[in-house]
């Protein structure tokens, strides 16, 4: 199948943003943890109350999905390479984050220590590897995705393929927060203390399949649509060859 060089510039213009944003993100996220002495943030009380620092920090990790979001929105031209792109830019984002914190001050030592995630609903914990790995799967899906933008009939949409994901996102949701979930029923100051220890991976690998679905599905219908397109010029020799007389 022949690949479409205009998403292959905006695929790199999202990716060159996204790489951008990680660094921006990755700088003041190394701010504040210089400042609440918390460049380790899996330690006792991760999660201090220091000054109005919540009140902002909230609303700028809402913030930075709009500008995720938005960027796949300006560009794709459909809905599904909106959501393409969009996903691109939060893989590409998510992974050179870790990559920029790295540089800045050596941490995470290894692909397997804890961070705190996300703080919506309730935060969210897990090893660095985890978040990586559901990152890559949507710059795999995203990349497919554009690949279909401007087919006259594009590849359909399985529901179930698409409700085996939502499980998925489900499942490792409750991963994550699992420590959180436990601890919220002790009030906001045990969630804002609660240092998980043990990160249930089985559960997070069943998860991580279910979400793949998608993105398998995407690979069996473009091997579909490819050998087709190998058979068809051949068919259509055959069918002009005349027998011999």
């Amino acid at each position: 199948m022949k690949i479409n060089q205009s998403n292959v510039h905006r695929w790199l213009i999202v990716a060159l943003y996204a790489v951008a944003m990680a660094w921006v993100e990755a700088a003041v996220v190394f701010y504040l943890r210089t400042m609440i002495d918390r460049l380790e943030p899996h330690q006792p009380n991760p999660l201090p109350v220091v000054g109005g620092f919540a009140a902002v920090e909230l609303p700028r990790e809402f913030a930075t999905l709009v500008m995720l979001f938005t960027v796949g929105v300006l560009a794709g031209r459909t809905w599904r390479a909106r959501w393409g792109y969009a996903l691109i830019a939060f893989g590409v984002w998510d992974i050179f984050y870790y990559v920029f914190l790295k540089l800045m001050y050596g941490w995470p030592h290894s692909l397997l220590d804890w961070d705190v995630l996300f703080l919506l609903p309730l935060p969210w914990w897990g090893p660095v590897l985890a978040p990586g790995l559901i990152a890559l799967l949507m710059i795999l899906w995203g990349t497919l995705a554009i690949q279909f933008e401007r087919r006259p009939t594009p590849l359909r949409s399985n529901w179930r393929m698409w409700l085996l994901n939502f499980s998925g996102v489900v499942l490792a949701l409750y991963v994550f927060m699992a420590d959180s979930i436990v601890a919220s029923q002790q009030g906001l100051e045990a969630i804002r203390t609660v240092l998980p220890e043990k990160f249930n991976w089985p559960l997070f690998l069943v998860a991580w399949v279910l979400m793949a679905a998608p993105v398998m599905d995407i690979v069996r219908q473009w091997l579909m649509i490819t050998r087709t397109e190998v058979k068809t010029p051949v068919d259509q020799f055959e069918c002009t060859r005349q027998p011999q007389t």
